[in-house]
């Protein structure tokens, strides 16, 4: 595959698994039960409610105020006095007195006549306890007779005290309801499951969209055709698996496969993620299985799809401190509800997962994962195909050959190839280009998995010259010592976190690798670190990443391929590179301390041999690669064919035909303040990726 020198070609190397793949993008409807919480449809806030909340309390009030609030024009005391004195209230006309029951102030109401002869409404607050005497006086003295009538003020009072705190309880009630509801759910619902029904009425996915994984594809496609017709199977006595679990890298394709199965499927299809099942409420992961279990009852036959199921399958026992463990109840009601006493037939569980190493042993035993599909990383066809898949929804250039470009990207899983032709298709947007071009697909290629080029970095000769070196150390040795890949392309342009690179394509797809081919790649790692003590008389700290990936290579061959005479067929160690915590921190080394000295020293014997083939080699080819260190400061970037041109005929015959744009020149460092030596190969944060090193970051 295209690589640094430091090598990513080691045989089945396990990366660290985590799905990275998109959620299903199909829109999800309701489930045939229509209920919240059972895959139906959020509901949203019930505006309906408050609506309805709004409008009586309104025609409540409305009632209230009606009814104590007495109609007319308020009027003061005085001058009612001195309008019964001017004869202008109206004695053809009720007069009332209104007593107030709780309040010291009374009501008067009556009629008031104006300058026009027109009678008007009024009232006026008194206390009658003062003025009652000269009032009625008053009153019989222009021979009006008062009404005498008493309010009660219980009606008044009662609202005056509930209305407010029903009014609060109201808002409560629609407000905090909504906050509650957990996905459209209701407070008392925290227990239903999760799972969503899929509808694929629109980008419906089949199984003509997967490629690159034939074999996963055929095992995952019998569970639609037993759907479609079970009696196929079941005439000679056989029956579906209960569960099939994929396996898989990240971004092989598991979630695809299952919105495949989905597309394909006549059957209900309900999607859920393994987080879905741990809640912060005790025993809701375990009631939340059940209900996941009952849908599917009722709506069987159907499939069931738990993607990431090493969120709540994870080993029992092996918890830290111990105590309750809400995962642990959660897994044995799945295990129950997958083969126990009560059986559920006709839900076909499919789970996904790249963590296979934690799941619980009770679950993957036959009966419940009957089946584990492997979903591994694409071969050069495969590569093809999804290739092929995603040019589809590009326009591409008439003599683009994905075939090239399928051989030049071992290694790559399914997500990284669509991200490629994306990331070409951007590129080829950019500077407006009507198609994509092979060139915009090879630095896509490199862009994805090790950086863009950072052209505009500012660096000085100095290290621009001992890049140089650096890298012309690697590509001798990768293109004359006998058991490596033909190189590919050496170049001083930044990318990513390194300040150059060498990579090189292997012929074919390799899933194994000789010892004399990984001694071969320790040479080739020493190289840079022996180009710049011979050149320089100097070493720097760029060859961090180098010495990194020397020790990892030497330790695996010693360690866990067997490949050391003295030590012999023996594994020293388990292979933790995937820790599960409180399984794996535990563990006692598997070898006494003696054991562990004759490991060490092992290890240093491959590596300084290893450096001492590599400083022999470059002695013997030493100007040739002065000379490819010039034409890399000078082109910057070389491809195979001009590094076997100055092999051969000592200088570079059929040079680059144009040297890129050079960057703009650092700004001068006052010499007080000495500049940052940076790293080749090493970032600031942890490991590169595969093949990162022999390169200044």
């Amino acid at each position: 595959m295209i690589t640094f020198t430091s090598g990513a070609r080691l045989p089945n190397p396990q990366k660290e698994m985590s799905n990275n793949e998109n959620k299903p993008s199909t829109p999800e409807g309701p489930d045939r039960r229509g209920t919240p919480g059972n895959g139906g449809g959020d509901q949203g806030f019930n505006w309906k409610g408050l609506l309805w909340l709004s409008i009586a309390l309104s025609l409540i009030a409305t009632g209230v105020l009606w009814r104590t609030s007495t109609p007319g024009k308020p009027v003061q005391y005085p001058n009612l006095v001195t309008a019964l004195n001017e004869k202008k209230v109206d004695t053809g006309k009720p007069f009332k007195i209104i007593a107030a029951a709780g309040s010291s102030l009374d009501t008067v109401s009556g009629y008031l006549i104006q300058s026009d002869g027109q009678s008007v409404p009024f009232k006026t607050q008194v206390n009658l306890d003062f003025v009652k005497v000269d009032l009625l006086k008053q009153l019989e003295d222009n021979k009006i007779q008062p009404i005498f009538e008493e309010e009660s003020a219980a009606m008044v009072n009662l609202l005056a005290t509930f209305l407010p705190l029903l009014l609060l309880l109201g808002l409560v009630y629609f407000f905090f309801r909504q906050q509650i509801k957990m996905a459209g759910r209701g407070a008392m619902s925290f227990g239903k499951s999760r799972a969503k029904m899929l509808t694929m009425d629109k980008n419906k996915i089949t199984f003509k969209q997967v490629a690159g994984v034939d074999e996963a594809k055929e095992e995952v496609s019998e569970l639609v055709e037993f759907l479609k017709d079970p009696k196929k199977f079941q005439k000679l006595g056989g029956h579906i698996p209960k569960g099939v679990l994929m396996v898989g890298s990240p971004g092989t394709g598991k979630t695809l496969l299952a919105k495949a199965i989905a597309g394909e499927a006549d059957v209900p299809f309900f999607s859920i993620s393994g987080s879905d099942f741990v809640e912060m409420f005790v025993g809701v992961g375990a009631s939340r299985v059940r209900d996941m279990f009952e849908q599917g009852k009722k709506n069987a036959p159907c499939l069931i799809f738990i993607d990431e199921i090493d969120a709540v399958g994870r080993h029992r026992g092996h918890g830290m401190g111990g105590g309750h463990d809400e995962r642990e109840q959660t897994l044995n009601a799945l295990l129950v509800e997958m083969d126990g006493f009560d059986t559920t037939e006709g839900v076909i569980i499919i789970a996904a997962t790249n963590r296979p190493d934690v799941l619980d042993p009770a679950l993957l035993r036959p009966g419940r994962f009957d089946r584990q599909v492997t979903v591994p990383l694409p071969d050069v066809k495969g590569r093809e195909g999804i290739l092929k898949v995603h040019a589809k929804k590009v326009k591409m250039a008439a003599d683009v050959d994905l075939t090239i470009i399928a051989r030049g990207t071992p290694g790559y899983s399914g997500a990284e190839l669509a991200n490629v032709i994306n990331e070409a298709a951007l590129m080829a947007a950019r500077r407006g280009a009507k198609a994509i071009t092979t060139r915009d697909l090879e630095e896509a290629r490199d862009k994805v998995r090790w950086g863009k080029e950072r052209r505009s970095m500012a660096i000085s000769e100095k290290e621009k010259e001992t890049t140089a070196v650096h890298e012309a150390g690697h590509a001798i040795l990768l293109e004359m010592l006998e058991h490596t890949e033909p190189l590919h392309k050496v170049t001083i342009i930044p990318r990513g976190p390194s300040l150059g690179s060498t990579m090189w394509l292997p012929v074919e797809d390799k899933y194994n690798t000789r010892r004399n081919e990984l001694l071969d790649e320790l040479v080739v790692i020493m190289g840079g670190r022996v180009a710049e003590e011979m050149t320089f008389g100097d070493v720097t700290s760029g060859a961090s990443g180098d010495i990194r990936q020397a020790t990892r290579i030497a330790r695996k061959m010693v360690c866990e391929w067997g490949m050391s005479e003295s030590l012999g067929m023996v594994e020293y160690g388990d292979n933790n590179e995937h820790v599960f915590l409180a399984r794996d921190m535990a563990g006692t080394r598997g070898f006494s301390e003696e054991t562990a000295k004759k490991i060490d020293a092992e290890i240093k014997r491959l590596i300084d041999d290893s450096y001492q083939r590599a400083r022999d080699m470059l002695t013997k080819y030493r100007a040739e690669m002065n000379t490819l260190a010039k034409a890399l400061l000078e082109y910057e970037t070389l491809d195979g064919l001009n590094v076997r041109e100055i092999m051969q005929h000592g200088a570079l015959l059929n040079p680059p035909r144009s040297k890129p744009p050079t960057p703009p020149a650092p700004p001068a460092v006052p010499e007080s303040t000495p500049a940052p030596m940076p790293n080749r190969g090493e970032s600031g944060t942890g490991d590169l990726p595969p093949g990162l090193a022999g390169a200044p970051a």
